[in-house]
């Protein structure tokens, strides 16, 4: 039975490379049997926290704030698989997808943590100009630590200067064997 899987896509280009990796991810993914849903955060409205602790959890809409994390919390709660999808942003994810991270904070408040745990599972896809991912590898890890989620591993694809750059590239079929490996 295919498990359901989001994709947190943190990149601002719907054609961008960390897109080709999404792609690719997701036609292993859906050959494997899995139910794949894409949240291209670049074109949604989603707010910064707000730090006021006033989420809870078993609310359909679990933040207090009103935006469209509220499509976004819906699928992670259903979910068995998060994947986390963004350039690398000064040695780091995005601001659209650490933005959404931190929102998903509300899962963890209130009327018990939907989001730690769970038998969760996460992988990482990002492209780059450079090939400088060791800060944002140690950021991923400790999140997979917290949320007590399974590291299914990364795909990480440095040297893609501009736009269409990463096409040919071993990552693209990396990022469709990670897709296709999931049980």
């Amino acid at each position: 039975m295919g498990k359901n899987i989001v994709i947190l896509n943190g990149s601002p280009r719907k054609n961008g490379n960390t897109s080709a990796l999404v792609k690719s991810f997701i036609q292993g993914a859906e050959s494997s049997g899995h139910t794949v849903t894409e949240f291209f955060l670049g074109g949604m409205d989603i707010h910064g926290c707000k730090g006021c602790f006033g989420g809870h959890s078993g609310r359909d809409c679990p933040c207090v704030q009103r935006d469209d994390m509220d499509k976004i919390y819906p699928a992670v709660k259903e979910s068995g698989v998060v994947v986390l999808a963004s350039p690398l942003y000064y040695w780091n994810m995005s601001g659209q997808l650490r933005t959404a991270v931190d929102r998903l904070f509300a899962l963890e408040e209130g009327d018990g943590n939907l989001l730690r745990g769970n038998g969760r599972a996460s992988a990482l896809l990002m492209a780059a100009e450079g090939n400088g991912f060791e800060d944002v590898l140690t950021y991923y890890d400790h999140l997979m630590e917290h949320l007590r989620w399974t590291n299914l591993g990364h795909v990480l694809a440095g040297g893609n200067m501009n736009t269409g750059d990463i096409q040919g590239k071993p990552e693209l079929q990396q990022a469709y064997d990670l897709g296709r490996s999931i049980r």
